[in-house]
């Protein structure tokens, strides 16, 4: 008995490359390999013919690492940093378009037909991309029509030809730059190679001078503008300085040195007036204690009163010697005694003048220091006032000394960077100039012709895999069961194969077929579909087999009209029933002059037996339809209909009922319901899996007893190149001398 196939037992090994299908892929479309692939390597080798031989050349820069230190100045710009960073940001200057700008200009690129597309000869790929861009220019039309063909966009296109044509890389991780030029003429591209390489050093010291130049400006200025600034402070401190008085003396401010020397004179006045004091006590004291003159240190001290002293000591001397000689009444004596009292007296005024003057002194002294100590006051003050106004000086002097070192050390700069404007060295130089090319770096034949080889290749089995992927039909027995899910009964061969068939446009009957040749492949197909039935009959006796399909034309009428015609000729009663009330085509093909049929027995009008049309070269029997219009009535689900199945049971040992599509027509249903079994039909390669499965499905909806499925119109010698999937079929040379054809 026929079942549907468990589709998990070919996941199994789902996980491994099936290489004999691959090889099976490839054979069945060897010749869409080998033309596209030999189209893609003509087209190689065409376009290697039309190349223009290009010739290469290299310079290398190093960038340097070391750099010279004639001065020890700091530089404007420095030098570049021994990093990786660094030689990668060289390597995109030396990319940039202002630096090919300079080498078209100093090499004249633009009047140079490589570089100018306005000065070249076109040639055939030329012509070819002007016509392509002409077709889509008319295809798309632009928003704006070109301009004019200036100067500034030939330069422009000079510069992005010259982009194109050079190559800058870094070598390795050094630091070496190597440039590649590639153009039509060997000279040519060396002198690119080295006009890159001798523009990227001049490039370098410009910038380094340009810099420099721009600090020497910017320096001047701030240099001639910090001079009037500091001349303008040190202007306002001094200002400042003698309007608040805050005259220096010796590093100190005048009020200080005043009020030192006032401070040292009032020490000295105070001692003085002390001492004086002193003196003036001990002096009364003395006297207060009536001693004598001789006794008292100050009248001791006295010149005055030593003179009268010794006028005194000789006027006794000279008393003496006349008391000797006269008496007391003498006038002699009496003028002594009187010139002794005079000096007397004279000593007693010169001790009061004494004691007068040390008070004088006193006064003085006492006078002397009162004036001091006010004058030392009066200049305490003026020094608070003074340091108030010192603050504002400080910061004065504070802003004149900022100025001044900011100004000495951008006059520093100045100096230093004017010097190095005759000292600037390039970051980099030329560790190798570029030689004259001798042969050619492109059109590399060999490579391109294995290049066109390996790409010919590629593409001839990418459209193979596109034309898998889109040859979404049934090509074997094997994907009936892996894809479907179901029993694969039988392959029917196509009846025109070949391309002489093809061009004579004649059509064979399938039943005509397969009586003129019955040993034929074609007539062995069906009988392998009537074994299947028998086989499946072991378990329950079939008798009414439906055969459908999923979409129109697949062949189910074909393989209704020949299944019955090969079991007549077996000697079976076979009844062949037309259910297709739209197209008839079973009909048309067996009993085309029917004038009564299905239709007419369902309704009682016609008996069943004068509906019946009997094929006497086959002994089968028909039951058409007739060319009526259709009814719009329920024909299949009718009583009348289930009793014509179980009448014609008793009557034929096979009853084949030919149906309408089952995704296109609700009658189907109905009548696999009723029916012993079904087959479905399946157009070989042209009707896509999931069409398969949505019939497949709908009849297992309406309880169908599916046998399994016929591949129809089946092209042998194409299926052979399907590898084993394609049952015995596969092996098409071996066993195709069993039949008549």
């Amino acid at each position: 008995m026929t079942r549907p196939i468990d589709v998990s037992a070919f996941d199994q090994g789902s996980d491994l490359i099936d290489l004999g299908a691959l090889i099976a892929i490839l054979r069945r479309r060897l010749w869409t390999l080998l033309s596209s692939s030999l189209l893609v390597f003509l087209l190689v080798v065409l376009v290697t013919l039309q190349l223009t031989p290009r010739y290469t050349a290299t310079a290398q820069v190093a960038i340097e690492v070391r750099q010279s230190q004639v001065i020890d100045f700091e530089a404007v710009m420095s030098g570049l940093p021994p990093d990786s960073a660094a030689v990668d940001t060289e390597v995109e200057i030396l990319r940039s378009r202002q630096l090919a700008g300079a080498v078209v200009d100093r090499l004249g690129l633009v009047a140079h037909p490589e570089f100018n597309p306005t000065l070249r000869t076109p040639g055939l790929l030329d012509r070819l991309k002007s016509a392509a861009r002409g077709l889509v220019s008319a295809l798309v039309p632009a928003n704006a029509a070109p301009g004019p063909d200036t100067g500034e966009a030939a330069r422009d296109s000079a510069v992005a030809a010259l982009l194109e044509a050079t190559s800058v890389r870094r070598a390795g991780l050094t630091y070496v730059i190597n440039i590649t030029a590639t153009s039509e003429s060997p000279a040519l591209a060396r002198d690119i190679a080295n006009a890159y390489a001798d523009q990227y050093i001049v490039s370098q010291l410009e910038a380094k001078y340009a810099a420099t130049e721009r600090a020497n400006e910017w320096l001047n200025e701030r240099v001639d503008s910090l001079r009037d600034q500091v001349r303008a402070r040190e202007a306002a401190v001094a200002q400042f300085r003698n309007e608040a008085g805050l005259l220096d003396a010796e590093g100190a401010t005048l009020t200080e040195q005043q009020i030192t020397d006032v401070n040292a004179q009032l020490v000295l006045q105070r001692a003085e007036l002390a001492e004086a004091e002193a003196r003036l006590r001990t002096l009364r004291q003395q006297l207060d204690r009536g001693a004598s003159a001789d006794s008292i240190s100050e009248v001791l001290r006295s010149d005055v009163i030593r003179d009268l002293r010794s006028q005194q000591a000789e006027i006794s001397r000279r008393r003496g010697e006349l008391s000797s000689r006269y008496g007391p009444r003498h006038p002699q004596i009496l003028t002594v005694e009187r010139e002794l009292a005079d000096v007397a007296e004279q000593i007693d005024l010169e001790i009061q003048r004494i004691v007068n003057n040390l008070d004088n002194d006193v006064d003085v002294a006492r006078e002397r220091v009162r004036s001091l100590e006010s004058s030392l006051a009066t200049l305490r003050d003026e020094l608070a006032e003074n340091y108030s106004a010192l603050v504002r000086l400080r910061e004065l002097e504070r802003e004149a000394e900022a100025s001044r070192t900011l100004f000495e050390s951008i006059l520093a700069r100045f100096q230093q960077t004017s010097e190095q404007q005759s000292l600037t060295e390039s970051d980099a130089r030329i560790v190798s100039t570029a030689a004259q090319p001798r042969a050619p770096s492109s059109p590399k034949v060999l490579l391109n012709l294995a290049l066109g080889l390996v790409l010919g290749a590629l593409v001839g089995v990418g459209l193979v895999a596109l034309l898998e992927v889109f040859d979404t039909g049934v090509h074997s027995g094997g994907d009936v069961e892996l894809k479907l899910g179901q029993a694969h009964i039988a392959s029917v061969p196509r009846i025109q194969s070949g391309l002489m068939s093809s061009l004579s446009r004649k059509t064979v009957s399938p039943p005509k077929y397969i009586s003129d040749k019955p040993l034929s492949g074609f007539a062995e197909s069906f009988r392998n579909i009537r074994s299947a039935i028998r086989l499946n009959a072991m378990d329950a006796p079939i008798k009414t087999v439906a055969v459908t399909s999923a979409v129109p034309g697949e062949g189910k009428t074909t393989v209704t009209a020949c299944l019955g015609q090969i079991a007549a000729l077996a000697d079976s009663r076979v009844l062949v029933m037309d259910c297709d009330l739209r197209r008839r085509l079973l009909t048309l093909e067996i009993a085309p002059d029917a004038e009564v049929g299905l239709l007419q027995v369902l309704s009682s009008d016609v008996a069943l037996s004068d509906a019946i049309q009997h094929v006497e070269a086959t002994g089968l029997d028909v039951l058409p339809l007739s060319a009526s219009q259709f009814t719009p009535k329920d024909v299949f689900g009718s009583a009348a209909f289930a009793e014509l199945l179980r009448s014609v049971r008793d009557q034929y040992d096979l009853i084949l009922l030919d149906t309408a599509p089952v995704l296109a027509v609700a009658d189907t249903p109905a009548i696999v319901s009723q029916v012993d079994a079904t087959i479905c039909a399946v157009r070989w390669r042209k009707t896509p899996v999931s069409l398969s499965r949505m019939a497949l499905s709908a009849l297992d909806a309406a309880k169908a007893r599916v046998l399994g499925v016929v591949l129809n119109n089946v092209d042998l010698k194409a299926q052979a190149r399907y590898g084993y999937g394609g049952g015995y079929y596969g092996y098409y040379q071996a066993y195709q001398k069993y039949y008549s054809q």
